[in-house]
């Protein structure tokens, strides 16, 4: 399974020069800037002109209308799945998407550091092959412009207890990567506002073992 991956595109998606072919196409929040459906509208008539068979869409801190009419926002969508605390399976591969981050300023899906947060990632399932959370989890592709890491300790503590194979996000857009930790494979694929490419990651589907990632460098639009 090919899985392409984007995150804070900020409605500057027609910036992305190419986003490469694959089964599954991934953002991992932050479509819109000030969170208007209007904004959606051609953020969702993007999506739906990608190629990829199946499309998965987390909300981000900037999907304001993902919390104020979630309803109005899916149906934008069409036939992609947008995930809130919830799952979906492909092809056997069982993906779970999560738009929650440590509170930022006042913003969409932000809750307060400790217990708040914990309650939510404690509804991540144990059988879970790939996640797509906002926010990055504490030491992974989480250093911003200011002093420290600024990634969810609780958020790392359920992936360790979780273990899937695959953890996605975005939010911090200045540590774009991937990294490899025992058994779970985190990649941040911000694309800083489309000055970086999709990431593209390969997934041997009968293993649940993710066999490459494709990690775009930063360019300036």
């Amino acid at each position: 399974m090919r899985i392409v991956a984007v995150a804070d595109t900020h409605t500057f998606e027609d910036d992305l020069s190419d986003v490469p072919p694959g089964d599954v196409f991934v953002h991992a929040g932050d479509l819109l800037r000030g969170g208007r459906l209007t904004e959606l509208e051609g953020v969702a008539r993007w999506i739906r002109d990608l190629p990829h068979a199946d499309k998965i869409i987390v909300a981000g801190n900037h999907d304001g209308c993902f919390a104020t009419d979630r309803d109005a926002a899916c149906e934008l969508l069409g036939d992609a799945i947008y995930l809130e605390d919830a799952g979906t399976v492909i092809d056997g591969v069982r993906f779970w998407g999560s738009p929650w981050q440590p509170a930022f300023h006042d913003w969409a899906f932000n809750l307060p550091r400790g217990e708040a947060l914990a309650e939510k990632w404690a509804t991540i399932p144990t059988e879970v092959n790939v996640l797509i959370t906002h926010g990055p989890p504490l030491g992974f592709g989480d250093r911003g412009p200011s002093a420290g890491r600024k990634g969810c300790e609780d958020l790392l503590e359920r992936v360790r207890k979780v273990r899937p194979e695959l953890h996605m996000f975005g939010h911090i857009h200045q540590d774009g990567g991937t990294w490899r930790d025992g058994p779970t494979y985190f990649a941040n694929v911000t694309t800083w506002e489309c000055e970086r490419q999709a990431t593209v990651i390969d997934i041997d589907v009968e293993t649940m073992v993710v066999t490459e990632a494709q990690v775009p460098p930063r360019t300036t639009r």
